[in-house]
């Protein structure tokens, strides 16, 4: 199952603060996921398509619950892509235009609600089941030992302000993104992500998201130890190279034989260990001497070469 799977799954089971709560909930998913078409005057039908499981519970059990309506429900299996797609029905009945002036997607004269219902999320528990719905419904939350990303997938610019809006009410800065004909109200920052899906109550997601920050955390630092590492070992290679170098030239200018006993050793001790650095190569000196000594020595070396 995926991340998003796992936090849709959370979310459809969270109880109700109030009595009005799922019908927020049942609201932002049919406004998210739900296809209106008219079938005449004053005649409707509302389909919802989704391939999580999670959002055809919920909208089957809230529909029952709430609406009292029928509702159609149609399961196939994509050859394409190996999953299911769950399609829900409402078709038209008696009390459906009611219910689509309830759940705010229909005004009282008929005409479709661009934003989101104000009276669907005028209880700040309300507020919460909508964007829970939404998160349901349409959310995309990346899997956090990748990159940080959460979105939800909606149609209408109109709406997706109004919820970013919402979600924003919350301390949560979303922002919203044209996406191929639909739109993406999105957020970026892993402490606004595990913000909302803590505030929303998907707790136990919050601690997967916090554990594999740390995960994440270790391996970054591990990765940096070994880069600096790395990156010590070429400069000192490149360096032990480059005084073996200057050990060649002296002894091509028949300077090697004159050097002071000091200089001598050094240059054997550069010879016989040519891959270690100046702080390796001092701890095998007799007696054992500091990086800095061995430098002043290569100093010495470059000074009698541009005398």
């Amino acid at each position: 199952m995926s991340f998003s799977a796992e936090v849709r799954d959370e979310l459809s089971r969270q109880e109700p603060a109030c009595e009005y709560c799922d019908l927020a909930t049942l609201a932002a998913l049919a406004r998210v996921c739900g296809t209106l078409s008219l079938a005449g005057s004053g005649r409707y039908r509302l389909q919802i398509a989704t391939e999580t499981g999670a959002v055809a519970r919920t909208m089957i059990g809230l529909t029952h619950k709430i609406l009292k309506l029928k509702t159609e429900f149609t399961v196939r299996r994509s050859v394409l892509h190996k999953v299911r797609n769950y399609l829900i029905a409402l078709p038209d009945q008696p009390d459906l235009a009611k219910a689509l002036v309830l759940l705010g997607i229909l005004d009282r004269q008929g005409n479709l609600v661009r934003g989101v219902p104000h009276h669907v999320v005028a209880r700040p528990c309300c507020k919460l089941a909508y964007i829970r719905g939404a998160l349901i419904a349409g959310g995309f939350i990346a899997d956090p030992r990748g990159d940080f990303h959460l979105e939800i997938a909606v149609q209408g610019e109109e709406f997706a302000r109004a919820l970013a809006d919402l979600i924003g009410s919350l301390g949560v800065p979303a922002r919203v993104n044209a996406r191929r004909g639909a739109f993406a109200v999105y957020i970026k920052s892993a402490e606004d992500i595990k913000r909302l899906l803590e505030t929303v109550g998907a707790s136990r997601s919050v601690a997967e998201i916090d554990e594999a920050r740390a995960v994440k955390s270790v391996k970054n630092d591990v990765n940096r130890r070994v880069n600096a590492e790395l990156a010590n070992q070429t400069r000192s290679a490149g360096a032990a190279q480059r005084q073996l170098e200057l050990i060649a030239e002296l002894e091509a200018r028949g300077l090697r034989d004159g050097l002071p006993q000091a200089l001598e050793d050094f240059c054997r001790l550069r010879e016989a260990h040519p891959d270690l650095s100046l702080r390796d190569l001092g701890e095998l000196a007799d007696p054992p001497l500091s990086k800095s000594a061995l430098y002043h020595r290569v100093l010495r070396l470059e000074k009698l070469l541009d005398s």
